[in-house]
């Protein structure tokens, strides 16, 4: 198996695509599979389609779901800040995609996104695993 884990900052942004690092990331690869996995435990990992207005629709329906309240038995951060940690728990921190050739098989309108809603903490790893099959 092949790992590295990959820093980024996702700023303000509740929804950063990630999939450019993956088509990176699986290059020149062969066949297996990628997996992607967030060790944090206030993020988490998904496939949307990304462009078409979903990003902020995902953002809406997590604060509908997961309201930035202040209603959570787990309090230190920022206000509300216990709806973070309980993310996870429906945004799964991994994923796992199938490559073919050194090519993820995404769908057509599939990206892999990193949904990150703790402000009090933008910078982030990511670690890509490939095992080859």
């Amino acid at each position: 198996m092949d790992t590295d884990v990959v820093q980024l900052r996702t700023g303000t942004s509740l929804v950063t695509d990630i999939t450019d690092l993956i088509l990176q990331f699986c290059r020149d690869r062969g066949d297996g599979l990628c997996h992607v996995f967030v060790p944090h435990a206030t993020a988490g990992v998904a496939l949307i389609e990304t462009g078409s207005g979903s990003e902020s629709d995902l953002e809406e329906a997590i604060d509908r779901l997961l309201p930035r309240d202040d209603i959570y038995r787990h309090r230190h951060g920022s206000r509300g800040h216990g709806r973070d940690h309980v993310l996870p728990a429906f945004i799964s921190p991994s994923l796992t995609v199938p490559v073919l050739g050194g090519r993820p098989t995404l769908g057509t309108w599939q990206s892999v996104v990193l949904v990150d809603t703790n402000a009090d903490n933008p910078d982030r790893k990511v670690r890509l695993s490939f095992l080859p099959g």
